[in-house]
């Protein structure tokens, strides 16, 4: 019996270096092509992303703008916890729909459903603004959270179909950096419509009208230029598109010989993305790191409002920090697809943010504490796009990362139960409960991601030494995915 086993293993091994050497001949064959084809997806797809992104930031955190700009007293709101219940109700849907609607992206087309869900989400943000009660106010954030909740995973999903998966975090880097751009873009915006009095609405309400109306002429816009697949991207020839999806076939290292257009949901998939560890270790990584993220986005209006400053004051004053946070964000992606790295940035990031929560607490200055925000936007900010990236490089085939994505964002999204009632008005104007906690999730976050590199060194170490070449024996090597010997995990 060892014999014959002996020999299926010298197979295995032969097959993957040829699959290797396949691999490499390919790539190095192509540069210019594959320059070529990255810079036509830089250019036609990347800026609707982007904006997705924008907009979806500022239409969910415009509400902390308008709370300084009269929102809850013009609604009757008091000043316990309803308005973080206001907050809070909004992720509820948010979270059910990632992994059904990761499922539809697949088999709706991409170049229209994600731009219906644009549309819709501004068509409520804009009625916000006509809202006259906090019922009506609960209605609207739990239809802004049902229409938003399919955008992250949908626009990660999106990326794989387009980009290898070291060039995936740049490119995640480039669309995320607009979160923290919308802070600063919705906190200069904010303090303009927060002045505004006409026709019965007065201040906050034009902060919805005006924010969900570009809205909505940015997701009709997007209906007529985002292509569903690189197949059926009019930019390319047919050359460009035969290699787009080619190159992604192999770099999924030969686990798969399905095109993006052609592969159909098989509970195969969906059972192997829910046995990886990688993505139960991203979903509870990226559960302790929104905490502080959301938090930050929903509150710091209030938290500088906090250290003495008048609202339209405030409003400008977030400004700043969240610019610092949109340039980490370009800075650490760009050397993160360099490095082909993803865990010490995050390290780096929640390093940097654990600082700037302890200047927060420790300090009575005010110079002091808003430099602390200037670090806790550098470092969380940055670290999000790298969990988005980390996530989508260490799950294959398509399918398994559309389950994947999807669980490890709604899981992670359930931090948002906890990030929306930290700061609380009674503990203003220091919020130190709000602060701790965003502290000691952080300090979960560092921990976490140090044992998730620890477990793919180990992973890829036993692949290197041919522990897993025994896969090719005892499965359909097509259906390996991730699992696949010669499928290397990022760090």
């Amino acid at each position: 019996m060892k014999e014959p086993m002996a020999d299926l293993t010298t197979g295995s091994a032969d097959i993957i270096h040829t699959e290797k050497a396949i691999g490499t001949v390919a790539w190095d064959e192509n540069p210019e092509l594959n320059k070529r084809l990255n810079r036509k997806f830089d250019l036609h797809i990347l800026p609707w992303l982007f904006g997705i992104w924008l907009f979806s930031f500022i239409d969910r955190s415009n509400i902390g703008n308008a709370k300084l700009a009269g929102l809850p007293e013009q609604l009757g709101i008091d000043t316990g916890t309803s308005f973080n219940l206001a907050l809070l109700v909004f992720y509820i849907p948010y979270i059910l729909v990632d992994v059904p609607s990761n499922l539809l992206l697949k088999r709706v087309r991409a170049g229209v459903f994600l731009p219906s869900l644009i549309t819709a989400w501004g068509v409520v943000c804009t009625c916000i603004g006509f809202t006259k009660s906090f019922a009506g106010l609960i209605v609207c954030r739990l239809l802004l959270g049902l229409f938003e909740g399919g955008i992250l995973g949908g626009v990660i999903v999106y990326l794989a179909m387009f980009y290898r998966r070291h060039q995936m975090l740049y490119r995640s880097g480039l669309f995320y950096c607009a979160a923290p751009l919308s802070g600063a873009f919705g906190g200069l915006l904010a303090s303009a419509l927060g002045q505004i009095e006409y026709g019965g609405y007065d201040k906050w309400p034009w902060i919805f009208f005006i924010e969900g109306a570009i809205t909505v002429v940015f997701g009709i816009v997007c209906f007529f230029f985002m292509p569903d697949t690189p197949a059926m991207a009019r930019f390319l020839n047919d050359e460009e598109r035969e290699w787009a999806l080619r190159r992604m076939r192999m770099d999924a290292s030969g686990s798969t010989t399905i095109d993006v257009d052609h592969e159909e949901l098989n509970w195969h998939w969906v059972r192997m993305a829910l046995r990886a560890p990688q993505m139960y270790f991203c979903a509870a990584i990226w559960f302790f790191l929104l905490v502080p993220l959301y938090s930050f986005s929903l509150f710091l209006p209030s938290i500088i409002a906090g250290m003495g400053y008048k609202s339209t004051i405030a409003q400008l004053f977030t400004v700043p920090p969240n610019m610092a946070g949109f340039l980490v964000v370009i800075l650490a992606a760009h050397f993160s697809d360099k490095t082909k790295n993803r865990g010490y940035f995050i390290v780096a990031g929640t390093i940097v943010g654990i600082c700037g929560y302890i200047m927060l607490l420790a300090s009575d200055k005010n110079s002091v504490r808003y430099a602390g925000t200037f670090l806790v936007a550098g470092g969380v900010f940055q670290a999000s796009p790298m969990l988005m990236g980390w996530v989508a490089n260490n799950l294959a085939p398509h399918y398994v990362r559309a389950v994947g994505v999807g669980i490890v964002i709604s899981i992670a999204n359930c931090s948002a139960f906890i990030g929306t009632f930290i700061y609380l008005q009674r503990d203003s104007p220091k919020y130190v409960l709000g602060h701790s906690i965003s502290l000691g999730a952080l300090g979960l976050t560092l921990i976490l991601t140090v044992a998730q590199m620890v477990y793919l060194k180990w992973e890829n170490r036993k692949r290197d030494a041919g522990e897993r070449d025994i896969r090719l024996v005892q499965e359909n090597a097509m259906k390996l995915g991730h699992r696949h010997p010669s499928f290397r995990y990022t760090l």
